[in-house]
C-alpha cells in the first residue's frame, strides 16, 4: 500500500508540474476567472485535467507505442485544427467587453462550454502521451507497472492538475474585484493577443 501512496504523491507533483506552465489554456482560464469568477475559470482547468488524466491513462497502460499518431498527417491535422481554434478564441477574447454584473452572475458564462473547449484543446496535442510516458518512466512506473501503481499515478496527475487550476482560478477571482473595467478590457485584449501568438507558434 505504501508504494501506491508514494506513486500517488509523485503523480500529484507531476500533475502540478505539467499544468503550471502558462499556455493558451492558462490564459483562457485567467481571462474567464477575471471576467466571471472562480467557477468560470476553474471549469477550464477541469477539462484540461480530464484530458491529462486520459492521456496519462494511455501512457500508463503502455500505449506509448501509438507515438506514430503524433507524426504524419493525423498529427499534423490535429495540430493545425488546434491552432485554428486557439486563434479563433484569441480573436473573440480580444473583442470581448469588460465583465458586467450580468456576466459575473453567470448568466452569460456557461462553465461547461469552457470545460469542453479546454478538453478538446488538450486532446488536440497527441504528443502529450509521449510526455507522460517519459515522465512516468522517470517516476519509476516502468520498473513497477502494476495496475495499482499505474492507477495511483494517474489519479495523482488528475488531483495535482485540479489543485493547480483551483489555485490559479481562485487567485485571479480574488484579485478581479480590485480591477476596474478599463483594466479588464485591456486584459481581454492582451489575453486574446497571447492566444493568437500561441496559435502562430503552433503552425510555425
Amino acid at each position: 500500500m505504501s508504494g501506491e501512496i508514494e506513486m500517488l504523491l509523485r503523480g500529484v507533483l507531476l500533475g502540478i508540474a505539467v499544468a503550471a506552465p502558462v499556455g493558451p489554456i492558462g490564459v483562457l482560464c485567467i481571462q474567464r476567472s477575471m471576467a466571471a469568477g472562480f467557477w468560470a475559470g476553474f471549469s477550464g482547468g477541469i477539462g484540461t485535467a480530464l484530458a491529462d488524466a486520459l492521456y496519462a491513462t494511455l501512457a500508463a497502460a503502455g500505449f506509448a507505442a501509438l507515438a506514430g499518431v503524433t507524426e504524419g498527417m493525423a498529427g499534423q491535422v490535429l495540430r493545425w485544427a488546434g491552432a485554428a481554434f486557439i486563434a479563433w478564441l484569441g480573436w473573440r477574447t480580444m473583442l470581448a467587453p469588460a465583465a458586467t454584473r450580468a456576466a459575473e452572475s453567470g448568466r452569460e458564462e456557461r462553465p461547461w462550454r469552457l470545460l469542453a473547449v479546454t478538453f478538446a484543446l488538450t486532446m488536440s496535442n497527441p504528443a502529450t502521451i509521449l510526455s507522460f510516458a517519459a515522465l512516468f518512466a522517470g517516476l519509476g512506473l516502468a520498473a513497477d507497472a502494476t495496475p495499482a501503481t499505474a492507477t495511483a499515478a494517474v489519479a495523482g496527475v488528475f488531483i495535482g492538475s485540479l489543485l493547480w487550476w483551483a489555485f490559479l482560478s481562485g487567485s485571479v477571482a480574488v484579485l478581479r474585484h480590485r480591477i476596474d473595467e478599463g483594466w479588464k478590457r485591456w486584459i481581454n485584449r492582451i489575453a486574446g493577443a497571447v492566444l493568437i501568438a500561441f496559435a502562430l507558434a503552433l503552425v510555425l
